[in-house]
């Protein structure tokens, strides 16, 4: 049994991460409630600061809980909160924390005093979940096993550990870790964009450095009919039809992802695209992915049975089969999805892992399964990945995420082992589709903490086998009525999931922190390089290390502390990088730039010298710095022209190019979540504090008193019909993932 003191107030200290708040007057930085007691976050008497508390009725074992994405727990020290009484007191509680939904050690409170605010500081580490990469949540749950009076929380914080003196950034440029790929650094584009197909796109991609694009565009995808370039049973035409994209993306010499219709497309038609794109006018394009999300209900799917893993298989080996007829050169991948037990949207088809005996009806599983009865691979799986739910946002919690990039990598390898069997190492493994928030960007998504979280996502993602980064996307719109709270940094009070906007020609504020992040990053690496190992001993340090094909080291380093300069001590074994060298970097100076027009909000760019196998440098808050050793740098890159096929027969099918529709924004989608014990009560009280104390609590390793209210939770998106946005043409809208829905007002 472990004894602690609940302190007052931690020590002043300097702090490397902000603290985060989790309740101040509300619910702030991403967190919910999931309460399975009474709570009314809007209680105004008593409270210990602001306007509001947390009111909490609480009946046998039932709790207050406070739930977040996972997020990385290293930075932060312990959880603190204020708790009063009420006008009876004695409460017995205890107080819990989560890492991905288990319940770790818990933490008694002693009997709580009446109408007295009490501070209550717990160490992380007496909850068991300090330096845990998948912090989620925590609860203050009675105890007694009885029906409690009413009790108030207010001012509930998770308070920031001292920074480091130094942080140390190790590489080793003989250790090789992977060929960088060109796909890593990729954008998707939308039949949407309106100025896609002009010289402004094609500038605004070569500065920006797009190795490779996405088309048609997301859910959009699973409708779309690419021969006349709409939409299912519309008569307009998108803004940009495929050869108006094929012409950019071979100008820019990128790679392409070109998404088959699957909801109510055929595979004949995909094989016709095949046959347009590579046969007729020789693009070349090697990708294709045979529908978008297929097992999310908010895809188009006209199939008897809709969002099935067993007929998308089946379906899957018609669309291989004839569009390799046709270039037998591309690469066809299928639509996955992480655990084994992720969308499993009917019980039809269950399968048992062979290796686990265990039964399932997941997507993927039933998916894979499927496949290897059929006799068909799949050249590589299809992931998607947004780290945070819509009005779940958290900077800290966003900058914290990328560390689960290997988790994800490895459960789908190990699905396709368990499932193809000897094919798995044949099929690789791609995102085409990433970003913060998964529906209704907010503020986050235009400011710099993005721009941050784009570079160390694809430095994360290079560190596995996922061969693919395309962010999404490169055009959207703005959306002002999302999150835009005071809690998330930046300027910017709208939400945008592309890079630029639509100004023609853009100015510093119309390309945001992700275009310029991404143009920062052809610096670092292009296809081809070498990564090498590299590791930070400090979460809030990323690195990554490649050897460029011209023999050159560089070093991306990203500080994700909002007001910390970190020094770090970068030790190179492994070769003799040189004495001089450039740094390229972006953070707040040019982002304050952009919002002023006072100063250049393009990347800095100075030379830099004291290099060594072991120097210091100290890097700004929330920065994305590129060392390049040597006195020439970095090589710009030179775009390459995609390769082409050498298949020469013909197609029949004739299509109309031009399009009508001028699409140049999206609106927003909807996303909703259901759970059981949601909270609905209102329990006041009007007692008023008269003294402040501190509190003893005691953490055991036992988990004791197990909520006896149920409470399963099922996230869903509805990609709903929104009023907001754009209309394309009459009463339709496509929302922020590329789904169209009549439009009501």
């Amino acid at each position: 049994m472990l004894t602690l003191i609940c302190c007052l107030a931690l020590p002043n200290l300097a702090r490397a991460q902000t603290d985060q708040a989790v309740y101040t007057d509300a619910l702030v930085n991403g967190w919910q409630n999931w309460s399975w007691a009474t709570v009314n976050l809007g209680n105004t008497t008593p409270v210990q600061s602001g306007t509001d508390s947390i009111s909490v009725s609480a009946g046998p074992y039932q709790a207050l809980y406070l739930h977040q994405t996972a997020f990385d727990s290293t930075p932060y020290a312990a959880l603190v909160f204020w708790i009063d009484g009420g006008a009876s007191g004695g409460q017995l509680l205890q107080v819990q924390a989560t890492l991905n939904g288990a319940a770790q050690t818990v933490v008694t409170i002693p009997a709580l005093a009446a109408n007295t605010w009490q501070q209550v500081t717990i160490p992380l580490s007496s909850l068991g979940v300090q330096n845990q990469p998948d912090l989620d949540g925590f609860w203050i749950q009675d105890r007694s096993g009885t029906t409690q009076p009413a009790f108030f929380v207010d001012s509930i914080t998770f308070t920031a550990q001292p920074p480091p003196s130094v942080v140390n950034v190790t590489v080793n440029a003989a250790q090789p870790v992977r060929i960088v790929d060109a796909r890593h650094f990729a954008v998707n584009t939308a039949v949407w964009d309106a100025d896609f197909d002009t010289s402004n796109t094609i500038n605004l991609l070569t500065s920006m450095g797009a190795q490779a694009l996405r088309f048609p565009g997301g859910s959009l995808s699973d409708d779309y009919h690419w021969a006349t370039n709409t939409t299912d049973s519309n008569t307009w035409q998108w803004a940009t039809s495929f050869d108006q994209f094929a012409q950019v993306a071979t100008t820019v010499g990128a790679q392409a992802f070109i998404t088959a219709n699957y909801g109510s497309g055929t595979p004949a038609e995909a094989a016709s695209w095949v046959q347009e794109s590579n046969v007729t006018h020789h693009y070349g394009f090697k990708y294709w992915e045979i529908g978008n999300e297929c097992y999310g209900s908010w895809e188009t799917d006209t199939n008897t049975v809709a969002h099935d893993p067993y007929t998308y298989a089946q379906r899957f080996q018609q669309y291989y089969t004839q569009m390799k007829a046709v270039d037998p050169a591309i690469k066809i991948g299928a639509v996955a999805i992480t655990g084994e037990d992720s969308y499993a949207n009917n019980t039809n088809h269950p399968v048992v892992n062979p290796r686990t005996g265990q039964t399932h009806n997941g997507w993927t599983p039933v998916m894979l399964a499927t496949m290897h009865s059929l006799g068909v691979t799949p050249d590589f799986l299809i992931y998607h990945r947004y780290a945070q739910a819509p009005g779940a946002e958290s900077d800290a919690g966003l900058l914290l995420s990328n560390g689960t990039w290997s988790t994800d990598a490895a459960d789908l390898r190990q699905q396709l082992k368990d499932y193809l069997d000897a094919a798995a190492p044949n099929v690789e493994l791609d995102c085409t589709e990433n970003n913060s928030v998964y529906t209704n960007p907010g503020k986050q998504t235009t400011s710099l903490v993005n721009g941050l979280f784009l570079a160390d996502s694809i430095c994360a993602a290079m560190n596995t086998e996922f061969n693919a980064v395309a962010w999404w996307d490169l055009r959207n719109g703005q959306e002002t009525t999302n999150n835009n709270s005071s809690s998330l940094y930046g300027w910017r009070q709208y939400g945008d999931y592309g890079v630029v906007d639509s100004v023609d020609p853009a100015g510093p504020a119309d390309t945001y922190p992700t275009w310029y992040v991404d143009r920062l990053l052809q610096h670092f690496a292009r296809g081809g390089d070498q990564l090498v190992s590299s590791t930070s001993d400090y979460p809030l340090v990323s690195v990554c290390a490649a050897e460029r094909t011209n023999g050159g080291l560089t070093l991306l380093i990203v500080n994700k502390s909002p007001n910390t300069a970190f020094n770090t001590n970068i030790t190179i074994s492994g070769g003799s990088p040189g004495s001089t060298g450039t740094l390229y970097s972006y953070g707040i100076p040019q982002d304050n730039a952009a919002e002023s027009g006072v100063g250049s909000a393009d990347i800095a760019t100075s030379p830099i010298t004291g290099l060594s196998t072991n120097f210091s440098y100290n890097f700004p808050a929330y920065s994305a710095n590129v060392i390049a050793f040597g006195t020439g740098a970095s090589p710009s890159p030179t775009p390459t022209a995609t390769s082409t096929s050498t298949i020469t027969s013909t197609i029949t099918a004739t299509r109309t190019a031009s399009p009508t529709a001028t699409a140049s924004r999206t609106p927003t989608a909807t996303a909703t979540s259901t759970r059981t014990a949601t909270p609905t009560a209102t329990g006041t009280s009007t007692s008023t504090p008269t003294a402040s104390q501190t509190l003893t609590a005691t953490a055991t390793a036992t988990h004791t008193a197990t909520p006896t209210t149920t409470m399963s939770v099922t996230a869903s998106l509805a990609f709903g019909n929104v009023a907001i946005g754009q209309t394309l043409a009459k009463n339709l809208t496509v929302d922020n993932r590329g789904a169209v829905h009549p439009l009501v007002i």
